[in-house]
């Protein structure tokens, strides 16, 4: 059982076929910050006041357990996670691979984004792709058919990827050195905050259609993520959404967290993005190769 949410993992599959799988988070977020400091809320007509079970020293309510019960379960499974985390990042940078974790609620449009990035990149260093979701490969058949390999994990019940899932998964693919690895999590803005799948960064996608406040509503997932892209904004002339007060709600949650602005289906922002990738891919090519240069001066001492 999650710890966070209450989910089961049910029957993890891997391309159809079931995986056993460890769950959850890589570290306790103690990151908690009341929504009504940064965004008040007059009261009722009634004067109702807000019920919060995210109090108490685990910030969350499992009902009939003890927080110290759920801070042991907590414990037990968030070392088992590290555990994989660290193997993953470590195979992943002695190879030069560089990988993302995509994070976003569901509809954000990340797999569109995915294959775009993938038609303007596939032609300067070699890509693969892990898909999850709770059922279905439609996703990783739409990834397949740009030509580059993906793996479909489907997590039954259970609402994240975890570190074991995407061990198992990269021992499956066709992993080239120094290339990019993409990680699509599950549609969730809640669970995947909290779990280290061995990536270099997560990227949060947030989309215009939703709402400007959701940095304030999932802050922990606003306060992990390494960069914010905001998607679809070619919609932006038909709605009424703010985009400098998304960008500063995000900044109160993560001061100084970069956001690039873009349109998956219409291209803009797509080069910054696809720029950004460029340059972590070239770093983590020159990490490896200065890994491996140091570690044969040291064998030849």
């Amino acid at each position: 059982m999650c710890t966070t949410c209450g989910c089961s993992v049910g029957q993890a599959r891997i391309n159809g076929k079931p995986i056993e799988s460890q769950q959850h988070p890589d570290k306790p977020l103690r990151f908690r910050p009341h929504t009504t400091q940064y965004f008040p809320t007059s009261a009722t007509a009634n004067s109702l006041e807000m019920l919060d079970f995210g109090t108490g020293i685990t910030e969350m309510h499992a009902s009939g357990m003890s927080q110290a019960r759920m801070i042991k379960i907590e414990r037990d499974i968030l070392d088992k996670n590290n555990e994989y985390a660290a193997r993953n990042r470590r195979r992943l940078a002695e190879r030069g691979i560089f990988a993302l974790n995509l994070v976003s609620s569901p509809g954000s449009g990340k797999t569109t984004l995915l294959v775009n990035t993938i038609q303007k990149l596939r032609d300067h260093f070699s890509i693969a792709v892990i898909e999850g979701d709770q059922q279905t490969d439609h996703d990783a058949a739409r990834i397949r058919a740009t030509g580059v390999p993906a793996i479909q994990i489907n997590t039954g019940k259970g609402c994240h990827l975890d570190a074991r899932m995407v061990a198992h998964a990269i021992e499956q693919l066709p992993l080239q050195d120094n290339s990019l690895l993409l990680i699509e999590n599950v549609g969730n803005l809640v669970c995947p905050s909290n779990f280290d799948l061995g990536e270099a960064h997560k990227v949060v996608i947030l989309s215009v259609t939703e709402g400007e406040d959701k940095p304030l509503k999932y802050p922990d997932m606003f306060h992990v993520a390494d960069l914010m892209l905001l998607n679809k904004c070619d919609l932006l002339p038909y709605l009424s959404f703010d985009t400098e007060l998304t960008i500063d709600y995000a900044h109160r949650i993560h001061p100084g967290l970069p956001v690039i602005s873009l349109s998956a289906t219409q291209g803009t922002g797509m080069h910054t993005w696809c720029d950004w990738i460029r340059t972590q891919c070239r770093r983590a090519a020159i990490a490896s190769e200065t890994h491996h240069n140091h570690s044969v001066t040291f064998e030849s001492i």
